[in-house]
């Protein structure tokens, strides 16, 4: 009859390697959005915004007060304004944004 032949756990599992791979390694952390929803509460902006606002509102009363003619007045000088208003404030946000 042989003899068997006995074996300790460590030596049937070799010691676990997470200790190496837990170590911490030094790295920077980069955000990829700086961009807050902060910024658009600019004071030039807001302003820009609510002129814009005001407008088309009082563009809505005129043409339910059925004065057609200062409707059609109040658009084609929207016509213009509105992107031009719209293409300076952007320049004018992303000019003054600090990133």
């Amino acid at each position: 009859m042989r003899k068997a032949k006995g074996f300790t756990f460590r030596n049937v599992f070799p010691p676990s390697l997470k200790s190496s791979l837990t170590r911490p390694r030094p790295f920077k952390i980069y955000s990829f959005v700086p961009f807050s929803p902060l910024a658009m509460l600019d004071p030039t902006i807001l302003t820009l915004g609510s002129i814009v606002i005001g407008i088309a509102i009082i563009e809505q009363i005129l043409e339910r007060w059925s004065v057609i003619d200062l409707v059609d007045q109040f658009a084609k000088v929207m016509r213009f304004i509105l992107p031009v208003t719209f293409y300076s404030a952007l320049i004018y946000f992303f000019a003054t944004f600090i990133f």
